[in-house]
């Protein structure tokens, strides 16, 4: 599949058109940014594991009946990918008490929640992706009725496969983030699922094996990566 021109280039990936119309080249960057952008620097090597896991669990994924972007990893950093219009939602689920939701709540990190949650924020940079609900989400035409109860159910079953899956690795799954796009009227798993989108602990020590290495200056950030990517066990 040749590639043409860059369309778009993110904070952690660059996308280029095809000479298929209906196709897309993602390519990972090691760029590293938290904080809406505020902190920046590189983690040597995310580009590569995180767009190898990401296809690895969107197999996965697809195998248990979650629709995906993706068709094909061409190299350690570039995957060939159906291009859809995103759903300007981030769709969280959370199974643990981390981050902001125990900054809001006063809660402490680490306190296993009763049931796995679902929020939604607005994708918009510049309003630092405000939290909103179904109802703000149909009022501002962000998606349709449908659209959301697709997303709802496709949330949560990531989120089952995911926690089962990590759980036989020695990882809880404490939360994570994943954005989905229409794809010729069907909504579908676009984006990615790495250390940079979901909070991975160690089962036994705790210890943090994702991004909020790097949001925290806790250091070894590589190493926690890497770490990821050698229990998925992925070859070749």
């Amino acid at each position: 599949m040749g590639k043409r021109g860059l369309l778009y280039e993110g904070k952690a990936k660059k996308v280029y058109e095809t000479d298929d119309p209906d196709l897309l080249i993602v390519s990972y960057k090691d760029d590293a940014t938290a904080f809406d952008g505020q902190k920046k620097g590189t983690i040597v090597g995310k580009g590569a594991i995180n767009n190898r896991m990401t296809n690895h669990i969107f197999k996965l994924l697809e195998k248990r009946g979650v629709p995906t972007h993706l068709v094909e990893e061409l190299s350690d950093r570039e995957t060939l990918v159906k291009k859809v219009e995103i759903v300007p939602l981030e769709v969280i689920i959370r199974n643990v008490c981390a981050g902001s939701f125990a900054k809001k709540l006063g809660m402490e990190e680490g306190i296993r929640l009763a049931c796995p949650t679902l929020e939604f924020s607005y994708k918009n940079d510049d309003l630092h992706d405000p939290f909103i609900n179904d109802y703000y989400a149909l009022a501002l035409n962000l998606a349709t009725r449908e659209e959301i109860d697709a997303i709802t159910k496709y949330a949560f079953l990531v989120n089952e496969v995911m926690m089962e899956y990590f759980a036989g690795l020695g990882i809880d799954l404490i939360d994570f983030k994943i954005e989905f796009g229409r794809y010729h009227g069907q909504v579908i798993l676009a984006d990615e699922v790495s250390p940079d989108t979901c909070r991975l602990w160690d089962s036994e020590t705790h210890e943090k094996l994702d991004k909020d290495r790097f949001r925290r200056d806790l250091g070894n950030v590589e190493d926690a990566y890497e770490e990821v990517f050698r229990r998925l066990g992925i070859s070749g």
